[in-house]
């Protein structure tokens, strides 16, 4: 058995010594209260920092049962370590010498609670994942320094962050209730014929485009119509009160900067749950709801986007279309089919960032241009389509075109960030108004076929898996090839891109064999994920993985132009 006296032994040995001599520091070692493993010993200072795990016995941390007594609370408690965690670390860190020298660190969660790898708890332990700089002067072993940092601040810092005994009581059960009553209302959507929930008194608009944090001054409390008032009872909170929108086609109008593209935001955020006081902590939202953009150049690879655009110029064929480099057309009307291929329930499309020629063709230019003479078939004239024939329901900004009043089942209208139920207004105005629009596109839909997901080039098993890594918040490279999820918006952590990453690996070693279905594929892989965990699918455990949706993952395999 090798201990911390042991470990700080060591690292006083190979003091001064070539930095490769932290080599010999992988492995396990036993301190009074917990266990630190060593996985990955990082080969220089400005390489990407050592990955290691602490475990914690039980009977040391003291976590009461009811605390993960189900999926949800699980997933709250580990969330909130890892917060705390990180909380803590930045408080001791300090700075060791060269490159990332002195850092202590654990995956940084946004406004999100997701499920992480970066802690874990059972009924018999805890363990957290993170990683270490390993100090160094130039390339010599800064010895000293890393046996103060492993043998004297990380037993402070685990001492302040796995202990229950140690953390606020109070706000950690509320962190939990909090992401048990999202949860509980999300389960609930569905029988009373809902798509999403905005809570009374919810905080919607943003501190900026690149700050996710609530707004604080001049934000105005969101508060619902009568009309369309529902009401839950949590089991936590109890009752709560809000906007719920009905199944079906939802449009959200209004004036420019009243609140139209704040309000679906935080209906696309809705598919995750935030924490206490993000403001959004009760908009809730069907978790298969998918946002809808236009996406010029993106590759697309032999999707059926006949329903929308046929009779291509050069007889191109529309029912298996592939590019190298898509029209805003075209790639919004793949975004949509992919969208369902993958299971989506619910679309959500806001004008600014819509292809305007694909949603609407009014009356004075199909009068100009021969529906004969033109290959897309408008969004306003599937959308009915894909409620009553597949059950998918669209929430959708339009202040541009009054058109799709005729096709709305719902018309929310937002002045100064508040809703108004303006349906039967709309309705009436439509009325008045008629358009004499000639609807296009035939009485139907159209079929959804599922694609066989193949390889371009299939690895032989001698092969070794490219690299991977993940720049910012929108690529994925994988050896030489960069996958681009910018367009993909319902992506928020960059630990689900490097979890993304990981993923696409494994599925082609082991997945991409041309038998299967696309939807078989994201069955079986995220089976694996939801019994096994990320650990099936990598080498090493991983500590800065967060897991994403089926839709998500979709969006990457579709955009990776190794795959056919």
């Amino acid at each position: 058995m090798t201990t911390h006296t042991d470990l700080r032994r060591l690292l006083r040995q190979i003091d001064q010594q070539s930095y490769k001599a932290y080599n010999d520091l992988k492995g396990r070692y036993d301190f009074p209260e917990f266990v630190l493993l060593i996985d990955r010993v990082q080969g220089d200072p400005f390489a990407s920092p050592s990955q290691c795990r602490i475990r914690m016995p039980q009977s040391r941390a003291n976590f009461p049962p009811e605390l993960f007594s189900n999926p949800s609370r699980a997933i709250a408690l580990r969330d909130y370590l890892t917060r705390q965690f990180d909380r803590v670390a930045q408080t001791l860190r300090q700075r060791r010498g060269s490159g990332s020298s002195g850092l202590i660190a654990i995956t940084q969660p946004g406004q999100a609670i997701l499920d992480r790898t970066a802690a874990l708890v059972s009924e018999t332990e805890v363990e957290l994942r993170f990683v270490v700089g390993l100090p160094a002067f130039g390339r010599r072993v800064a010895g000293i320094q890393a046996a103060e940092m492993l043998c004297d601040d990380l037993p402070e810092l685990i001492d302040r962050t796995l202990k229950y005994a140690a953390l606020d009581a109070k706000a950690l059960q509320r962190h939990i209730e909090t992401v048990e009553d999202a949860d509980w209302i999300r389960d609930h959507l569905v029988e009373q014929n809902l798509v999403a929930f905005v809570a009374d008194g919810a905080i919607l608009p943003r501190q900026s485009g690149v700050d996710e944090r609530p707004l604080k001054q001049d934000s105005i409390a969101f508060q619902a119509p009568e009309s369309l008032r529902v009401e839950f009872t949590c089991p936590n909170r109890g009752k709560i009160s809000g906007m719920g929108i009905p199944a079906g086609v939802t449009l959200i109008v209004g004036g420019g900067y009243h609140g139209k593209s704040t309000l679906l935001r935080a209906i696309e955020l809705g598919i995750y749950n935030h924490i206490p006081g993000d403001g959004r902590e009760y908009v809730v939202t069907n978790p298969a709801a998918v946002k809808i953009r236009a996406e010029d150049g993106r590759s697309i690879a032999r999707v059926d986007i006949s329903p929308f655009i046929n009779h291509l110029p050069q007889g191109r064929s529309t029912t298996q279309f592939s590019t190298q480099n898509a029209s805003g057309s075209t790639s919004q009307a793949a975004n949509i089919v992919e969208a369902l291929e993958a299971g989506a329930k619910v679309l959500l499309v806001d004008e600014d960032t819509a292809a305007t020629n694909f949603m609407i063709r009014d009356r004075r230019m199909q009068a100009l241009i021969a529906k004969d003479k033109e290959p897309i078939t408008p969004f306003i004239d599937k959308v009915r389509q894909l409620y009553t024939e597949y059950g998918v329901s669209t929430i959708l900004v339009m202040g541009g075109s009054g058109d799709y009043f005729d096709v709305a089942d719902t018309v929310i209208a937002m002045q100064d960030f508040q809703p108004q139920d303006v349906t039967d207004q709309a309705k009436a105005i439509a009325q008045q108004y008629a358009t004499a629009r000639a609807p296009e596109g035939g009485q139907e839909f159209g079929s959804l076929t599922p694609r066989i997901l193949k390889l371009g080039n299939p690895p032989s098993e001698d092969d070794r898996p490219p690299k991977r890594k993940v720049r910012d918040l929108d690529t994925i490279v994988l050896g030489r090839e960069e996958i681009d999820l910018s367009a993909v918006e319902q992506i928020v952590e960059t630990a689900q891109l490097r979890a993304i990453a990981a993923t696409l690996l494994y599925l082609q070693q082991h997945y991409v064999n041309g038998q299967q279905t696309l939807p078989d594929v994201l069955d079986s892989i995220m089976a694996i994920i939801q019994t096994k965990g990320f650990d099936a699918l990598t080498f090493l455990p991983e500590g800065d993985f967060a897991l994403f949706r089926r839709f998500e993952l979709a969006a990457a395999i579709n955009r990776w132009r190794s795959l056919q």
